[in-house]
């Protein structure tokens, strides 16, 4: 194979467009393999791993935008470099254009935009908590898409933010909605009376989506990073968040996320409602916690929505309803010997909350995110596993999976090998910054490993009809394809474990 590389010094490409850029280069005949990434170390240890000279990447540094296509011919390597830079560069403007559309620093795009109150910060997690410190200075509330920050920057910058009536959403918040505006991974919903908190991206835009989907609106979505609530974090963004929407009227029930908050801090968080309805979904939180008298808990995000719609006074919905196969004409194509499950997720809260329904019914699931540490990775042969795609050993080189459908291509095909599997979970996430067609990737790979007696796929359709990506017909390509698709996530891990065991009442259970 012949590698081709280029360099760009100082230039800075989103995963957006590095998606396109590795589209564009697949695309060309005779192309093996292809890479549009930041230059940052763990991207830099790849590409010397994919067979590039170490010389030609010595100088490399974060800030640097690298292609790289391995090909059959140097003519076709060439071709390929040149249809990835082509993608990424012909739509930006050029010399003095680009000049004047480019603001130079963040002091310069609140003095052309004064009126903003809000900053969007990626970039590289070492770099992220000095740009988040100039966004607060500048009197902008900080949405921090960025994560590896390190403990101690967070805790100092929402300390600082805090001082300043300002929040700091993330760090690694994938999902805010403000005045009806989606910034990160957001769905597009209608707007409501019912106010958001999550300290969780893709359970925001599950409980959002529900919502939208069984009839109410959503006020307002605030992220706050997933450490937030833990001990050392105690809840220094929840709090002012719940604050806000307590006394926003266009707010009349708040709905916080979570996976398991430490005990102390969300009883604090939870008491910080006032006379303001809210309920929880504590993803994992021990039984024996009591919470604040009227606050109403729940262990699974449809759960929560479910109780959100009770304490309104509207109708609970039909959530045991699929589409496609029923569990047991699915069980009924499978050998007696497949009896496992395994989810893999490009959404990390959901991932988490399968495990958390999964657990009691098969046992060990392991997982590189799991509930019990003593449940991690490697996992051993003939286990059941949940695997969240979008931690960063499977993003290293590559956009996030909700970005890049084709990342759950390999193991998607290398679980449905495996003779022991039953059932396989796919979650599918829409909106805007996702895949713009996910289920096109997907449908033809579930189909192939379903063929002859291979495991069934369960998906779910996180979205909501106005998403640009269709739900509906997102759907029904992933039907026509032979998967079960369910009306909620934690539905599909109920199908997955029915399948799987052959007690197909499981499938009706309510999680």
């Amino acid at each position: 194979m012949n590698v081709a590389i280029k360099v760009f010094p100082d230039t800075y490409v989103d995963s957006v467009a590095q998606l396109g850029a590795i589209r564009a280069m697949r695309e060309v005949d005779g192309v093996d393999w292809a890479s549009a990434a930041m230059g940052t170390p763990a991207n830099v240890e790849i590409l010397r791993k994919r067979g590039v000279d170490p010389g030609e990447v010595a100088d490399t540094g974060a800030n640097d935008f690298v292609v790289v296509v391995t090909a059959i011919s140097e003519d076709r390597a060439n071709e390929a470099l040149s249809a990835g830079e082509s993608a990424v560069f012909s739509a930006r403007p050029q010399g003095d254009e680009r000049d004047r559309a480019q603001p130079r620093s963040l002091r310069q795009a609140v003095e052309r935009q004064p009126e903003s109150n809000v900053a969007v910060i990626s970039v590289p997690g070492e770099y992220a908590a000095l740009a988040a410190y100039e966004a607060l200075t500048e009197g902008l509330h900080v949405l921090l898409f960025s994560d590896n920050v390190p403990l101690e920057k967070e805790i100092a910058l929402k300390d600082y933010a805090r001082d300043r009536g300002l929040l700091v959403m993330g760090p690694g918040a994938g999902t805010a909605m403000i005045a009806g505006v989606g910034l990160g991974f957001a769905n597009v919903v209608k707007p409501g009376r019912v106010g958001v908190v999550a300290a969780a991206g893709t359970g925001a835009q599950e409980v959002m989506s529900l919502l939208d989907r069984w009839g109410v609106g959503v006020s307002q979505v605030l992220g706050l990073g997933g450490r937030d609530l833990a001990d050392d974090v105690g809840g220094r963004m929840a709090l002012p968040a719940i604050s806000a929407l307590r006394d926003d009227p266009g707010t009349d029930l708040i709905l916080l996320v979570s996976k398991p908050p430490a005990a102390a801090i969300a009883a604090k968080v939870l008491a910080a409602a006032g006379d303001t309805p809210l309920v929880a979904a504590l993803i994992g939180l021990d039984p024996a916690f009591v919470a604040p008298d009227g606050v109403v808990l729940a262990n699974t995000l449809e759960g929560a929505v479910v109780a959100t719609l009770r304490v309104l006074g509207r109708p609970a919905p039909d959530t045991v309803s699929t589409i496609g196969p029923t569990a047991a004409q699915a069980r009924h194509r499978l050998s007696e010997r497949r009896t496992l499950v395994r989810g893999l997720f490009s959404g990390g809260t959901l991932c988490y909350e399968s495990q958390v329904i999964l657990g009691p019914i098969l046992g060990e699931v392991r997982s590189n995110a799991p509930i019990k540490k003593s449940w991690g990775v490697p996992a051993p042969p003939g286990s059941h596993q949940c695997l969240d795609l979008g931690e960063e050993e499977y993003t290293r080189g590559r956009p996030h999976p909700m970005i890049d459908a084709e990342a759950r291509l390999d193991l998607l095909h290398e679980h449905g090998a495996d003779p022991q599997v039953a059932a396989i979970i796919v979650d599918v996430v829409l909106g805007h910054g996702a895949n713009p067609d996910p289920a096109a990737v997907l449908a033809p790979a579930c189909e192939a490993v379903m063929a002859d007696g291979g495991p069934q796929v369960v998906a779910y359709v996180l979205g909501t009809e106005q998403d640009p990506q269709g739900f509906a017909a997102q759907r029904d390509r992933l039907v026509q394809a032979g998967c079960i698709v369910t009306e909620t996530a934690a539905r599909a891990s109920l199908v997955a474990a029915a399948v799987a065991t052959g007690e197909v009442a499981l499938a009706d259970r309510r999680p």
